[in-house]
């Protein structure tokens, strides 16, 4: 496995928001050091104002520290300089992202506004904004185009794909899209309750949760707060059957509903996992949360986007799209670069999306070309070990994660339910 790379999305390391809050931190610390330096600059004018003091005082070790001071307030204040200018280039490619998927509406006009205003602010930002997309670009599918050789399989299967997703824009949702038509309907069914001891601890904990076993596609676990309020977390497989013949089957989560979300249609996956939630006693307005493995992902980016719930977080692993959300949604992307189902989101978003809190997390699962290539990196247990890397980070933005787990384990009551869904075939 290849180094972790933990970032807020795209071509964006950091929330530009973050970027500025530690340039204005930075700058406390440059004024404390102009601070120091006056005061050395005053002692100093004092001993040698003094009669026979100077001669007591080592005024050269005065000097080589009021120049050692007026050195680092320099250091601070280059990076100050350089941090605003990083945040001002984050937020022209966000800027960017928002006006080219949506240049006719009142918020595309705004965000060119907001592009024209930094353009005149530095001339120095939309190239080097340009040059951040281009590296972007080239590294995004880096593991998956170590694979092209192998068996002349994987890359002519997924390459084409992930460039199709990515140059089409079908791999990422544009903020208000909706699913429209109308799926097969389905029927949902308990299949396995449970009381967990707790939330989930941790980022690993949360994707492990993800029912694994064939009986069930999804989880939802209600958490039962003093006071009457609940909050849900929704746990959602990926794809179960890739045969040809299955194709608008019994099982739901097949190649027809992929084939579905994938260009923007009602799929009967969706359609389950929102019954599933109203039979766990979800109502319109509850607090859920959304993890989710590969089609379940392209699932939860509609239940974020669409739903009547109140969703705070969405978790997915090796999702084939992904969500434009709410600057009050955090989302976290688990992707390796040599997923094949992953790369079909194009790279994802070039600009971030969601709170300041909201991380991409990759990394090259396999390097090179091997037989472990097929399938493998889009593994559920592959994404727990990225998970488990993650909470290994140190990273603020998963310890931030693990504040909304702990605070699930306030709840006085803990339950979950697996459910099975079906389409109901037309003799039925």
């Amino acid at each position: 496995m290849s180094g972790l790379s933990i970032d807020h999305g795209g071509a964006i390391s950091v929330d530009p928001d973050d970027l500025r809050r530690t340039a204005r931190r930075l700058d406390a610390v440059a004024e404390a050091y102009r601070d120091a330096r006056r005061l050395l600059a005053r002692a100093y004018e004092f001993v040698v104002d003094t009669p026979g003091l100077s001669a007591r005082m080592d005024l050269v070790g005065f000097h080589v520290v009021g120049e050692r001071v007026e050195e680092l307030r320099d250091e601070c204040e280059d990076t100050i300089e350089s941090t605003l200018l990083m945040a001002d280039v984050y937020e022209y490619v966000e800027l960017r992202v928002q006006w080219l998927m949506d240049e006719r509406s009142a918020a595309g006009r705004e965000a060119r506004e907001g592009m024209r205003r930094l353009e005149d602010a530095d001339a120095r930002i939309p190239g080097m904004a340009a040059d951040l997309l281009d590296q972007w670009r080239v590294e995004r599918f880096e593991g998956l185009i170590t694979q092209m050789p192998w068996g002349g399989f994987l890359g002519p299967v997924f390459l084409p794909l992930a460039f199709i997703g990515g140059g089409t824009s079908l791999g990422v949702v544009p903020r208000g899209a909706k699913l429209h038509g109308k799926a097969e309907p389905v029927s949902v069914a308990p299949v396995k309750a449970s009381t967990p001891a707790g939330a989930p601890a941790g980022l690993e904990g949360a994707v492990l949760r993800i029912p694994e076993k064939r009986g069930a596609q999804v989880a939802v676990e209600k958490y039962s707060f003093a006071g009457g309020t609940s909050t849900y977390v929704v746990y959602i497989k990926g794809t179960q059957t890739f045969a040809p013949g299955d194709w608008g089957g019994r099982d739901p989560w097949d190649m027809k509903s992929n084939s579905e979300l994938y260009s923007g249609r009602r799929s009967a996956s969706y359609d389950a996992t929102i019954a599933a939630l109203e039979a766990a006693g979800a109502r319109p307005g509850d607090q859920v949360a959304v993890v989710a493995h590969s089609q379940g992902g392209a699932v939860a980016t509609y239940v974020a986007m669409q739903s009547e719930y109140d969703v705070p977080v969405v978790i997915t692993a090796g999702s084939p799209i992904d969500p434009t959300l709410r600057d009050d949604q955090t989302l976290v992307t688990l992707g390796h670069t040599d997923d094949g189902v992953r790369a079909l989101s194009g790279g994802g978003s070039p600009g971030g999306t969601g709170t300041a809190d909201s991380i991409t997390i990759t990394r090259e699962q396999d390097p090179g070309f091997t037989t472990n290539d097929v399938g493998i990196p889009h593994h559920l247990a592959s994404y727990g070990e990225l998970a488990a890397q993650a909470d290994a980070s140190g990273d603020p933005r998963i310890e931030e994660l693990d504040a909304f787990w702990q605070r699930l384990d306030e709840a006085e009551v803990i339950e979950r339910t697996e459910f099975r869904a079906e389409r109901v075939a037309k003799e039925d």
